[in-house]
């Protein structure tokens, strides 16, 4: 198991949930719901300040693919969002370039998040501000129990500079 603070963000249309795990990867928390800036990047200037602020060696994005596993309008904007991240990161100088960017499968994410509120007894109306956080929290902390049981790093890495990514397993 790699070692390093990670963030795992949920892209949605209107906000963005952002959770981190420990330096040792053992636990997902939420962290906030940065809203999604329709143009002009403060929403991925945001992450990159939080990416900072925790001293993060990688971002986990969720890739929203539809149940059999087929691409939708989601996941492009997911992977759109990743590449203006990592390219972000390349420009940002030497210890933000050195972030790397993953995008994990993140199906039911959203549905788990909202269970798991609804067994904490919040209701959907209460848990508006923080699903996404929540959803976050269940991304990040799928990929770190599978980079465990797996012992590599889970999902695709992000290459800024090419328009595929280096690996190929979204998972």
């Amino acid at each position: 198991m790699r070692s390093g603070v990670r963030l795992g963000v949920d892209v949605g249309k209107a906000r963005i949930g952002v959770a981190r795990c420990d330096l040792h990867g053992m636990l997902a928390t939420p962290l906030e719901t940065v809203p999604r800036a329709a143009s002009g990047g403060l929403d991925i200037a945001r992450i990159l300040e939080l990416a900072k602020e925790y001293d993060a060696t990688e971002l986990v994005i969720g890739l929203p693919l539809g149940m059999s596993g087929h691409r939708t309008p989601s996941t492009e904007d997911a992977e759109a969002f990743a590449k203006r991240i990592a390219a972000s990161l390349a420009h940002a100088g030497d210890s933000a370039a050195a972030i790397t960017v993953r995008l994990v499968d993140e199906r039911l994410s959203t549905v788990s998040a909202q269970g798991q509120l609804r067994q904490a007894g919040k209701k959907t109306k209460q848990s508006r501000g923080i699903i996404d956080q929540a959803a976050a929290v269940v991304i990040l902390q799928h990929a770190l129990d599978m980079e465990r049981a797996r012992g590599e790093a889970p999902g695709t890495l992000v290459v800024q500079d090419s328009d595929h990514a280096a690996e190929s397993d979204p998972s």
